[in-house]
C-alpha cells in the first residue's frame, strides 16, 4: 500500500494530550487559580510548545468546564460553580456505579489486591492531611492531598478499566476533573473523609456477589465528595 503522506500524526497527538494534561492538572491542583487569565504566549513559553497545541488544549478544557473563553477577548480559569460540581457528581456517580456493575463478573484476586493497595495508600495520605500542623506544613498537606486523590482515582479506575466499556472512562475524564479541583481548592474537606471505609464496603459487597449493593455504595461514595463552597 502507498505510504501515507501525513507524518508525525502520533507525535502530534501525544503532544496535544500532554499539553492538555499539564494545563488540566495545573488547574485542578490550584497552580492556576479560578479567574486567572490564560495567555497563549505565556502558556507556550511555560510548556515549551507552539501555540497550536495550547489552543487545542484550552478548547478541550472549555468543554470540560475548567476554562471560560470570551471570543476575541480573554480566556481564564473558570470560577468555582456549585451547580457544575453537583452536575459532575451526578454523572460521575452513575458512571462509576455502571462500571462496577459491568466489571463485577470479571474482577479477580489481582484486581481486588490492586484496589486494596490503592485504598491503603489513600488511608495513609488522608492520615497525613488530617494531622495537626502549622502553616509551614501546608505544602506537605497539599502533597498528601494529591496522593490521596491519586489513590482514590486508582481504586475506582480498576473497575473502569475492567468493565469493558471505553466510553465510561472517556466521559469520566472531564467530570472527574471538576470534582478533583474542588477538593484541591478546599483541601481541608478531605479531613475526616470516610472514603477508605466506603471502599472496603464496596469490595466486600463485590466479593460476596452483591453487585447491586456495591453499585449503590459506589454511587453514594461519589455523591459525598466535593463539598459546596462556603459562603462568607
Amino acid at each position: 500500500m502507498p505510504v501515507p503522506q501525513t507524518r508525525g500524526l502520533h507525535q502530534r497527538s501525544l503532544l496535544r494530550d500532554d499539553v492538555y494534561r499539564s494545563l488540566r492538572d495545573a488547574i485542578i491542583r490550584g497552580d492556576l487559580q479560578p479567574g486567572e487569565k490564560l495567555r497563549d504566549a505565556e502558556l507556550s513559553d511555560w510548556l515549551g510548545v507552539s501555540r497550536t497545541p495550547i489552543r487545542e488544549a484550552l478548547l478541550r478544557l472549555e468543554r470540560a468546564g475548567l476554562v471560560v473563553a470570551t471570543p476575541g477577548r480573554l480566556t481564564m480559569v473558570a470560577p468555582e460553580n456549585d451547580d457544575a460540581v453537583r452536575h459532575a457528581q451526578q454523572v460521575a456517580a452513575e458512571l462509576h456505579a455502571l462500571a462496577i456493575t459491568l466489571a463485577a463478573p470479571t474482577l479477580g484476586p489481582e484486581d481486588f489486591a490492586e484496589m486494596e493497595r490503592a485504598n491503603q495508600a489513600l488511608t495513609t495520605a488522608l492520615d497525613t492531611v488530617a494531622a495537626p500542623g502549622d502553616d509551614s506544613q501546608h505544602s506537605r498537606r497539599l502533597s498528601c492531598a494529591s496522593e490521596a486523590i491519586d489513590a482514590d482515582d486508582a481504586f475506582h479506575d480498576v473497575a473502569v478499566q475492567v468493565c469493558g466499556n471505553p466510553l465510561i472512562g472517556q466521559h469520566l475524564e472531564s467530570v472527574t476533573a471538576t470534582l478533583r479541583r474542588r477538593e484541591f481548592l478546599h483541601v481541608g474537606s478531605l479531613t475526616g473523609s470516610d472514603s477508605p471505609d466506603q471502599h472496603r464496603a464496596i469490595m466486600h459487597a463485590l466479593q460476596e456477589g452483591h453487585v447491586s449493593t456495591a453499585a449503590e455504595l459506589t454511587r453514594q461514595n461519589w455523591l459525598r465528595l466535593a463539598p459546596p463552597v462556603q459562603q462568607d
